[in-house]
């Protein structure tokens, strides 16, 4: 018995011994291998930014027709939206108690002017018999204010019939410049003038050229002038290099022709704070019409700019940053400005210069100062407009 308890106890010590032997031995260190990351390398591109403010058109010229004296209308004498020419007869109104104006201003000049050769047949009579003490000096006197009276009354005889002849001309309404009409406002045998002088009747556009007012807010002035540069070399040139602005239509269809700024006011309007601003586009198929809306596009041109697509910044309470691999493949975070949004990319205003490895893939997966395997690719835009 005491034989086999000894060769149990020696079995067990040794089985002990080769276990504390084991423990014991140095462990043979397993090496992770670098986390796979894909990466894109930043450039300097050339990038046009585009923003688009909604507009007013114009006419290059409205020009309201409206009757200048009071009547019934007689006639009207055009093809409602049709072109007409300047200087062409458009509406007449009864002008007959304006020709009865003119005939009474007639007779009253040829009075005054009866009057005033009386006048002065009595101031040459009565000259030499002043000389000669036939007459008294109060006599002359008399004679030469009755002639000039008479003059004055000669001249003012003639200036009412002027102005009746002109009120008399009222009565056809003249086109003021070549250009579109539209419908007319007024029928014939209908009261107009001046107690309606708020009724337009109509309005002749030149349309060969037009105008589109919009509103820039300060910002977005400040950043528009950022890129275009001084407003006087600029805005008010029309050479074609400065032709830069498009029009997008209702339809989305582009104007074949681009404009320039032709106004830009004053001043901010301290009540919106916004600014008026006035482009000018050539019509010369005359297809845009007064009273259409339409987008202007700026091409706003970032020289040398650094791009990264969007889904490699991370954005956090309104702060921007990205992942970078450094020269010795470990991962830092690096804070940056971020600009606009062009697409699906980001153009970066500060934090990043070219040439630097920005994560692209799994930028939830990776943190600061892990080693990783970076693996440059191209990245491919969803979009075709940039």
């Amino acid at each position: 018995m005491n034989k086999i308890a000894t060769s149990v106890f020696k079995n067990g010590l040794i089985v002990l011994l080769a276990i504390v032997l084991i423990n014991c031995a140095p462990k043979q260190q397993v090496k992770m291998q670098p986390q796979k990351v894909n990466v894109i390398v930043t450039q300097q591109k050339n990038i046009t930014d585009y923003k688009e403010f909604v507009g007013q058109i114009y006419g290059y010229k409205d020009i309201s027709i409206r009757a200048r004296v009071d009547g019934f209308l007689e006639g009207i004498h055009f093809r409602e939206g049709y072109p007409v020419k300047k200087g062409q007869l458009l509406y007449t109104i009864d002008s007959q108690p304006f020709e009865a104006e003119v005939s009474s201003y007639q007779s009253k000049v040829a009075e005054a002017k009866t009057m005033y050769a009386k006048a002065e047949s009595d101031l040459n009579r009565y000259k030499p018999l002043a000389e000669s003490n036939a007459v008294s000096k109060a006599d002359l006197d008399a004679a030469q204010a009755q002639y000039d009276a008479a003059e004055s009354s000669v001249q003012a005889a003639e200036a009412n019939l002027r102005l009746a002849k002109i009120k008399m001309g009222y009565t056809k309404i003249l086109s003021p410049i070549y250009g579109i009409i539209g419908k007319t406002q007024a029928k014939i045998g209908e009261y107009v003038g001046k107690s309606q002088s708020t009724v337009v009747l109509n309005t002749v556009s030149r349309i060969d050229e037009i105008f589109v007012e919009f509103f820039l807010t300060e910002s977005q002035y400040l950043g528009v002038m950022k890129h275009l540069g001084s407003a006087d070399t600029l805005f008010y040139s029309r050479e074609e290099k400065n032709k830069i602005l498009e029009l997008i239509l209702a339809d989305g269809s582009i104007h074949d022709s681009k404009g320039h700024i032709s106004f830009l006011d004053r001043a901010i309007d301290s009540n919106t704070g916004s600014l008026l601003v006035q482009a000018q586009f050539e019509n010369s198929k005359r297809i845009i019409r007064p009273g259409q809306y339409a987008k202007i596009r700026f091409p706003l041109i970032n020289e040398d700019a650094i791009v990264i697509p969007q889904k490699c910044v991370i954005e956090l309470q309104g702060q921007f940053s990205v992942f970078i691999v450094n020269i010795e493949n470990i991962i830092e975070t690096r804070q940056i400005v971020a600009g606009a949004k062009i697409d699906d990319f980001w153009v970066i205003e500060d934090g990043l210069k070219a040439g630097e490895k920005v994560v692209i893939d799994g930028v939830q997966k990776v943190r600061s100062g892990v080693e990783v395997n970076a693996t440059e690719i191209e990245f491919e835009s969803q979009s075709n407009s940039n």
